[in-house]
């Protein structure tokens, strides 16, 4: 398959590929717009050539709308693109031009990697560190570990990116640096110390941003309202009846309802523990930030977005299209924002929450918390000087990094060293089951014929930090080792019937 136009790289983009060349697992650590996709775009163009086909993977099918538009103005017809959102006779038609070979290139989210593609050349996992690549559920891989093996198995090379690695993958392959960008303008960041929420500082900032006609985007952590409904008379939290989270509240569905089990019922009007107090809430959503402009400033055409309203491929593409068109002035999104879409006319983003993950007890906050920072700031000063504002108590730790993600690096590769990955290597067993003693008998079996192997450390052995999911009872071991054979050895010496296991964790609640 021959593409239907040529890419032209830059003399540092030319030296970046082949250096990924020259190595069968490598890793282009790029800026934000510093040109990693003609960089990929390139290397299929030589794959092509050679006979061979590519797949190249993203971390979630929100992406997959623009990064079409790009590689079939390259590529054409030989592109193919396969998500869960196609209809059953579009992934008919994706398999049946896979399997004729007229699929030059396969693109998707971890899904792909499971597809029938005969003399594959190239895997690229592009934003390698988003944690979208792991399967929360069974079977609980890695799609960038899977990644990696299978190009093990075919002999073949697998080529990594991101603006902001994980410290795994810049800890264990080579990698080259590619700096700046096509984008010469510049971001400046401003602090606020600030409880989450929309202060008159962001309120001020996002008007002005409109008044000059240009286009914000406002970072929230959390869907739907809010996060928790909480009595203000005895404290008590609004919870599910069947997992031990709070409830979110979705006003525009007049219910709240669970993320974690989908359970919802109509939104309560008083406490059912005191029965007596109001139940207010905590935390903001992205919903609510859009009623508060819509209600104050009518003038400014905001947009949600997240997966409460991004349900299907049709809407994503209409929201990009009406974004790049500069229909919508502010979009208010969850993680979704920091996918690595283009948008050229924002010049203001703001980023609420960064302290809730900060203070998450997982070993990666400070890189999720740094890495989710930098990846919205990188989505704003595509063509103009923008101005970023950071709501946090934390700013001295986010501006000593902010113009050197990989000074993190090697600062967090101390932090980490002899305890954490990539160091060392995790795995956390699960069990669940209605009857919570059934559980816990369970974990304490398999935790007293762990103590026989003496090379695997029992980190912790107790309730998971959410104790019930879908009306499931949950325990959790957590298990440290030098070597992913140790663990196995002694995970398939121990193992009861109601384990499950998850090597490599990457969530821990």
């Amino acid at each position: 398959m021959q593409p239907v136009a040529s890419i032209t790289l830059s003399a540092e983009q030319a030296e970046a590929l082949a250096f990924l060349k020259q190595h069968r697992v490598s890793l282009l650590f790029g800026d934000t717009g510093s040109g990693k996709t003609e960089i990929y775009m390139k290397y299929f163009e030589s794959v092509l050539g050679s006979g061979k086909r590519a797949l190249f993977l993203m971390p979630e099918i929100s992406l997959t709308p623009q990064m079409q538009k790009r590689l079939e103005r390259h590529f054409g017809d030989g592109v193919v693109m396969w998500h869960s959102k196609l209809t059953k006779t579009q992934k008919a038609k994706a398999l049946e031009k896979i399997r004729g070979g007229e699929a030059g290139i396969v693109a998707g989210p971890r899904s792909a990697l499971f597809l029938p593609i005969d003399s594959l050349g190239l895997i690229v996992v592009d934003e390698e560190h988003d944690d979208s690549y792991k399967s929360s559920a069974r079977p609980r891989y890695h799609a960038r570990d899977m990644a990696i093996y299978y190009g093990t198995l075919l002999g073949i090379p697998v080529l990594l990116g991101s603006a902001t690695p994980s410290l795994t993958s810049y800890v264990k392959f080579p990698h080259f640096r590619l700096r700046g960008g096509h984008f010469k303008s510049e971001r400046h960041y401003l602090f606020e110390a600030h409880a989450e929420g929309i202060t008159p500082k962001i309120d001020e900032a996002i008007r002005q941003t409109v008044a000059q006609r240009e286009q914000a985007m406002l970072f929230i952590p959390t869907r739907a309202n809010f996060k928790y409904l909480i009595c203000d008379n005895c404290g008590y939290t609004y919870e599910c009846p069947y997992c031990s989270v709070g409830m979110s509240v979705h006003r525009y569905r007049r219910q709240v309802r669970c993320h974690y089990c989908g359970y919802a019922e109509p939104i309560p009007q008083h406490c059912p523990e005191c029965k007596t107090g109001d139940l207010v809430s905590s935390r903001l959503g992205t919903a609510e930030a859009v009623e508060y402009f819509k209600q104050h400033h009518p003038e400014i055409n905001t947009a949600q977005f997240d997966r409460d309203k991004i349900t299907t491929q049709k809407k994503l593409k209409e929201l990009l299209r009406a974004f790049n068109e500069h229909e919508i002035d502010l979009l208010v999104g969850t993680q979704m924002l920091s996918k690595g879409h283009d948008y050229h006319a924002v010049t203001l983003a703001v980023v609420l929450g960064l302290d809730n993950l900060l203070s998450l007890s997982d070993y990666r906050a400070r890189e999720r918390a740094l890495s989710l920072l930098l990846q919205i700031a990188g989505r704003s000063g595509r063509k103009k000087a923008a101005l970023v504002i950071v709501q946090t108590f934390n700013a001295e730790f986010f501006s000593a990094y902010l113009e050197g993600y990989e000074r993190f690096l090697e600062d967090e590769k101390v932090y980490r060293e002899g305890m954490y990955p990539p160091y060392k290597r995790l795995c956390r067993v699960l069990f669940a089951h209605k009857k919570q003693e059934t559980a816990e008998t369970a974990m304490g079996q398999m935790v007293a014929a762990l103590r026989a192997f003496e090379q695997i450390e029992i980190v912790g052995a107790d309730k998971a930090p959410i104790e019930k999911i879908a009306g499931k009872y949950r325990f959790q071991i957590l298990l440290r080792a030098d070597k992913s054979t140790d663990l196995i050895r002694a995970l398939k010496a121990t193992m009861v019937p109601l384990a499950e296991i998850d090597m490599d964790p990457i969530e821990f609640g």
